[in-house]
């Protein structure tokens, strides 16, 4: 198989708080290649949100390396760690973090201002996601005057704006019912399949996880096993 475009290699995260060490990673090694579809599984402070900040280039490691696309993270300034963001990975998050004082286009624009593309790319481009996730005719209504599906649908076309290759979803499903939730994990199945996107998802739903071609389990901030 090709070379994994992020690679974490006995990665340790420590948190110091007062006087207490508290490791949220410890030594953990995984590997993604590109085009797989990987759901990271675990319980409460089993290390998941802190294992989602490393793959999404959100924080740098305490111990150990994170390589993206070859390049460690930790040599990266901020500005280099928010350009990598903003280039080569879309983010799904459960609280759906739309801007609210903006409409459903403009949110979608949004990624697209901060790497400069000319207004007139960013309108096309805006439109046509709004299309494809089914909410042309709500595109100038704002995050307040969505339901929290079609909010979470908003989300997955912003994800798309700048054509990453990674997708990143922590807890895609976790503020919607069952039938919406099936609504959104369709839409980001049909992005791995026909758009060929490698799709993480953070989660602790198994009927989530199930959707994915592996499931990482995490417990105390190692990776203690894999289903399928």
């Amino acid at each position: 198989m090709n070379k994994p475009i992020i690679e974490l290699k006995d990665v340790w995260k420590i948190y110091q708080i007062g006087h207490v060490k508290i490791p949220a990673l410890r030594g953990l090694s995984l590997s993604i290649h590109s085009g797989e579809f990987i759901a990271i599984m675990g319980k409460s402070g089993s290390g998941k949100s802190t294992l989602m900040n490393m793959v999404g280039c959100l924080d740098i490691p305490t111990k150990g390396r994170v390589n993206l696309y070859g390049d460690d993270i930790a040599s990266f300034t901020e500005s280099d760690l928010a350009q990598t963001r903003g280039k080569k990975i879309g983010f799904i998050f459960q609280k759906f973090n739309l801007i609210p004082t903006l409409t459903a286009f403009e949110n979608v624009m949004l990624p697209m201002i901060f790497q400069g593309i000319p207004f007139e790319e960013r309108k096309k481009k805006a439109q046509s996601l709004l299309s494809m996730v089914g909410l042309s005719e709500r595109s100038a209504h704002r995050p307040g005057e969505l339901s929290g599906g079609e909010q979470q649908r908003v989300a997955i076309a912003r994800s798309l704006a700048i054509d990453p290759e990674i997708i990143l979803a922590d807890e895609p499903t976790g503020n919607l019912d069952s039938k919406t939730g099936k609504m959104v994990m369709d839409l980001i199945i049909k992005l791995h399949k026909e758009q060929k996107k490698t799709i993480i998802i953070v989660t602790h739903d198994e009927d989530v996880a199930k959707y994915a071609q592996k499931i990482k389990v995490l417990r105390d901030g190692l990776v203690i096993g894999q289903k399928k």
